[in-house]
């Protein structure tokens, strides 16, 4: 399985993190480093899980952007969201993290960040529930 691979990233946890300029490759090898989401998914780290079923597991992000901000994570790894070519399973994925989103907020945004110049910092694919604002998003609350 492709996973991340950078001879300058930050090593936390055991995990490859980009370095200060974002390098962090997933096309340029392989680890035989199991991902952060990988080690959570097999309780070798701990994390607050909110949802689980036998495909994907739910929980809360350590560095929260929103009042609720969790990761819903398929425990099949792909690098990146656009590495799910089965219409079936992309759907499940998002039928997934909508259920997740409605069981703890009434209004909620759904994000992916692909690529390290998307914004992705760990190479198994995963959904933003972002929720919890009082007045949206781009209020201060």
């Amino acid at each position: 399985m492709p996973r991340e691979d950078s001879t300058s990233g930050l090593l936390v946890l055991g995990v490859l993190l980009p370095d200060e300029l974002g390098n962090c490759s997933t096309v340029g090898g392989m680890s035989d480093q199991p991902t952060l989401f990988e080690r959570i998914i097999a309780r070798d780290i701990p994390s607050d899980v909110v949802f689980e079923d036998e495909k994907y597991i739910a929980i809360r992000d350590i560095a929260p952007k929103a009042p609720v901000h969790l990761l819903v994570i398929p425990k099949r790894m792909t690098p990146r969201v656009d590495a799910i070519t089965d219409a079936a399973e992309m759907g499940e994925l998002w039928l997934t993290a909508v259920k997740v989103a409605r069981m703890h907020a009434e209004d909620y945004r759904l994000v992916v960040n692909c690529g390290t110049g998307g914004g992705q910092v760990i190479f198994h694919t995963h959904i933003h529930v972002l929720a919890g604002w009082e007045h949206g998003p781009d209020s201060d609350t």
